[in-house]
């Protein structure tokens, strides 16, 4: 062979090796991009461009329904997608105050419940936050004291918490107490039930002590009861279509929304990825979520209220937009909201071009998008 023919040879070799790299390089299924644009999915080290803010505050409650949040930050999968941008992560412990920490301009985009989601979007008149996407559903139970209580006709008379007076799981027990055709005060919580709003962080001593009887509860709080000797009578899936309904969102502050879009797809990207990694590896992720939970607190979950807690909880980019809705009408008709114009409080449009471009089916805002 020819000197000039063995050259050519070798840089034939050198391109079919390097076409592999290059077309991996593209991410999120695309073939070819322009030559302006830079790749989707791509991160700092593959040379993508930086981002147009140089960090993004995200807010989450130390939780395992906000599983997303735990394990996307333990295992670096949203930060890997920004491209240079530093992820702020800031935990809260109740929904009112991250919806004020939003509002206020101290924080970007959050992991929260539907009920604060849409106090949050009726409060400000529509003008200040967006659902873009869907976390987890799941992970509410109603965990009793079987001494006291055997079926579910016994909880008449009883002392049963919830977490927050008009929180998501108090008004879905005052909805079931409701369709049972018993009446509580639920300013109160007084009457056929008595409904005690109660901490999580207090409520399983409460349970101990026998000043409550059961709770309606989300997770690790019911499994935690369950640890101490109480006994799951009802499981909220089992009370909703398809046996999912929202318990985190994912929200954004529309100016943040406004003046950095490739920001939120970005970490829409690293959420889509979390979701799509926890479920193709449940015990690394159940391992993850709680070594940020140790972080967070000083202290893991046991075995014995991780795994139950954990198994209840379905991650979803799905924000599942008409248990929303459904769940906006229960809290109306409790008296605990005046019927809201939730028109808008959605925008699935980066979600949905995320889901595409990663082959994924589009989600649905069940006719609540932004218009």
């Amino acid at each position: 062979m020819s000197a000039a023919r063995s050259l050519t040879a070798l840089r034939a070799i050198a391109v079919t090796a390097t076409l592999p790299l290059l077309l991996t390089a593209c991410g999120y299924g695309s073939e070819a991009e322009k030559k302006d644009e830079k790749p989707a999915g791509a991160t700092a080290a593959e040379g993508g461009q930086k981002l147009s803010a140089s960090e993004v505050r995200i807010g989450y409650f130390p939780n395992l329904t906000h599983a997303t949040a735990l394990v996307g930050l333990q295992e670096g999968l949203i930060e890997k997608e920004l491209n240079g941008t530093k992820v702020k992560p800031q935990s809260f412990n109740a929904g009112p105050s991250e919806i004020e920490a939003l509002n206020g301009g101290s924080l970007d985009i959050g992991f929260i419940g539907p009920s604060p989601s849409i106090n949050g979007y009726v409060k400000s008149k529509g003008s200040n936050l967006r659902i873009i996407s869907g976390s987890a559903s799941g992970g509410v139970k109603l965990v009793v004291n079987p001494d006291k209580i055997k079926t579910l006709d016994d909880l008449k008379g009883k002392k049963i918490a919830t977490p927050q007076k008009g929180n998501t799981q108090d008004v879905a027990f005052l909805n079931w107490i409701a369709e049972k055709g018993w009446t509580v005060d639920p300013e109160s919580g007084k009457g056929d039930v008595s409904v005690v709003r109660t901490d999580n962080k207090v409520t399983p001593d409460a349970f101990k002590q026998g000043s409550i009887d059961g709770a309606w509860v989300p997770e690790p709080t019911a499994s935690k009861l369950v640890s101490d000797g109480g006994s799951v009578l009802l499981d909220e899936t089992s009370l909703w279509p398809d046996k999912k309904f929202v318990i985190t969102n994912i929200i954004v502050s529309q100016k943040f929304l406004k003046e950095h879009a490739d920001v939120v797809e970005a970490v829409l990207k690293g959420t889509v990825k979390t979701n799509e990694w926890i479920n193709a590896n449940p015990d690394k992720a159940k391992a993850s979520a709680n070594a940020k939970l140790k972080a967070e607190s000083g202290k893991e979950l046991e075995a014995k209220i991780l795994d139950p807690a954990w198994q209840s909880i379905l991650v979803t980019d799905d924000p599942l937009a008409s248990t929303l809705k459904t769940e906006s009408d229960w809290a109306v008709k409790a008296k605990l909201l005046e019927k809201p114009d939730l028109a808008g409080i959605y925008d699935l449009t980066l979600l949905n071009k995320v889901l595409k471009a990663a082959g994924k089916p589009e989600v649905s805002d069940a006719g609540l998008g932004a218009k």
